[in-house]
């Protein structure tokens, strides 16, 4: 069985926007607390989010399956010759419209998990489509700080970020541990007063609303760079550096 997680399109949709297909690429290694494992609430809401939108979703986790420490990118491998696993994830990402990048914060930094499958890649897999970054913590700043250092590696990878971006703080009171949102009883006695079906849609739409100005800007971008593709090869005037760094200096 291939080690990803695949989603079929939904039949329920929240946007008129063209269906895409978007690789989610996660950060979180950890399988156990304390504290309290965040990273798997966080990108089945994610995930669930863009599947509500009409999109094609694979779910790139680094727990499910061997990605060693970076030795030898996918691009320094004669062809015929790159390792199974790692010709599946080029796949994946050279076939995406779109990335959408979960991560935690690790001392102010983006999750090393994540920078680890990213360098593993060329710029000629992302280039010319965007991404979409989500953070999170347990604390209060939303893994913001990751958000923004991961900005510096997407550019790079010519996957431009789109301007907004989404924050998730203290996200273990958030989502449960299946990615659905978790909505405190209105009463202090914990009572039923009846309000519990409609807090939860609000709490949905509220949610769904924040996302989607980020999801919305990545829709705009992927759809406009796969139709100007059908016109326009993008590799033609910017091509892929296939000999040495020294490529992109100046004379």
């Amino acid at each position: 069985a291939l080690p990803f997680l695949h989603y079929a399109i939904s039949t329920t949709t929240t946007t008129t926007a063209k269906a895409l297909n978007l690789a989610l690429i996660s950060g979180s290694t950890r399988t156990t607390g304390p504290p309290t494992v965040l990273g798997p609430r966080v990108s089945s809401f994610i995930l669930h989010s863009l599947q509500i939108r009409g999109h094609t979703v694979t779910h790139i986790d680094p727990k499910n399956h061997d990605f060693p420490l970076l030795e030898k990118p996918h691009f320094a491998y004669p062809p015929g010759r790159t390792p199974e696993n790692l010709q599946r994830v080029h796949e994946i990402l050279n076939n995406a419209d779109g990335y959408v990048c979960v991560t935690p914060e690790y001392n102010h930094s983006p999750s090393p998990a994540l920078i680890n499958i990213l360098n593993h890649f060329g710029s000629s897999v992302f280039s010319f489509k965007p991404s979409a970054i989500v953070s999170y913590s347990a604390g209060q700043w939303g893994g913001t700080r990751a958000a923004v250092g991961l900005r510096t590696t997407l550019s790079e990878l010519g996957c431009l970020p789109v301007s907004a971006m989404i924050h998730i703080p203290k996200a273990q009171d958030v989502f449960d541990k299946d990615g659905n949102i978790i909505v405190l009883e209105a009463n202090e006695d914990g009572g039923d007063d009846g309000n519990n079906v409609e807090s939860a849609e609000n709490a949905e739409n509220q949610w769904q609303k924040y996302c989607g100005r980020c999801f919305s800007q990545l829709e705009w971008w992927a759809d406009a760079a796969k139709r100007h593709k059908e016109f326009v090869d993008p590799f033609d005037d910017s091509p892929v550096f296939m000999k040495s760094p020294g490529q992109r200096n100046a004379p």
